[in-house]
């Protein structure tokens, strides 16, 4: 009869033996081809500059370009495609963060008053079962008003003018 101390030893010892056979079963069975490249494709991009606004909005723009080449058989749009989506993978590819920052930031700048309009709408929208929205007769601001209340007299909160109107 061994002592405590010895059976604790040997538990420990088949627990470490078992979890290095997980280890091994992992490594070698099923996806483990698939894991390794993983890992690998993560090493690999460590440092380099990945996707942002602007390269999403490369690839779309490629993938539009695609899909007018092959519907109107034009090589030109074929080409075009091809030249965004290799500036893409560049742009995707590059270790220099500080230019490809730089880019992104004049897209970004480019492109703020389209994305805040947007985002007007989309809010509108999705607001558009609960609530109504109306401009001022006097200063044209827009006012948000629930729907279901009947008809209610709306105050302008920017020229103090009152108008009626069903919610």
């Amino acid at each position: 009869m061994g002592s405590v101390k010895q059976q604790r030893s040997t538990k420990r010892s088949d627990e470490a033996q078992s979890n290095a056979m997980k280890r091994m079963r992992l490594q070698s069975g099923k996806g483990a081809w698939l894991r390794k490249m993983k890992r690998r494709l993560i090493q690999f991009m460590q440092g380099r500059y990945g996707v942002d606004q602007f390269g999403r909005f490369l690839f779309w723009t490629t993938l539009i370009f695609l899909i007018l080449s092959i519907l109107t058989r034009r090589n030109g749009f074929y080409v075009l495609a091809f030249i965004l989506l290799i500036y893409s993978y560049f742009r995707m590819l590059s270790r220099n963060h500080i230019k490809r920052s730089a880019e992104n930031q004049r897209y970004l700048m480019l492109t703020q008053s389209v994305r805040r309009k947007s985002a007007l709408w989309k809010r509108g929208w999705s607001q558009r079962k609960t609530h109504h929205i109306y401009r001022c007769p006097g200063c044209r601001q827009k006012i948000r008003v629930p729907r279901g209340k009947g008809r209610i007299a709306i105050t302008c909160p920017k020229c103090h003018k009152e108008f009626i109107k069903n919610s």
